[in-house]
């Protein structure tokens, strides 16, 4: 095979998704290290301002994070005073996290974190770009086994 039509790592979609999500992390890291969080503390934390008090195994689902890692995130948020977890009432096998004032205080530092001029797309390319990324995520998680 030519290396004309063999493909190169530039080529792959896998490794443009991978890279872009390398550059959004190294752009957060000067606004997170201010508020000293991590990236995944961050969109914790975000997903606890759309829904608070919600169960841990569901926040875990809108990050796709498992509990192994999403509990010792939640663990050091409660520590540093931005989250609380407590067992549900009705149902003493799920755990329950919510934002403290001090993690609902956040929300107004965090809002400057608009990256979308750093990315060089306009205001309509911002969304249709986000969208179709989603709808990759969406159709590679159904392409799974045990996931149709």
């Amino acid at each position: 095979m030519s290396q004309a039509t063999t493909p190169q790592l530039a080529d792959f979609l896998c490794f443009a998704v991978y890279s872009a999500n390398l550059a959004f992390g190294k752009a957060y890291k000067p606004i997170l290290d201010k508020l000293g969080l991590t990236y995944t503390q961050y969109i914790a934390i975000i997903a606890l301002w759309e829904e608070d008090n919600q169960t841990v195994s569901g926040l875990g689902e809108k990050l796709f994070l498992e509990s192994n890692t999403l509990t010792p995130i939640l663990k050091k948020l409660e520590a540093m005073g931005y989250v609380h977890r407590a067992r549900d009432a009705a149902d003493e096998r799920q755990v329950r996290v919510g934002l403290t004032p001090a993690g609902r205080a956040l929300r107004e530092s965090a809002l400057q974190m608009n990256l979308r001029e750093a990315t060089g797309l306009t205001k309509e390319e911002f969304p249709q770009v986000q969208k179709a990324v989603v709808k990759v995520r969406d159709n590679l998680i159904k392409s799974m086994p045990g996931k149709n």
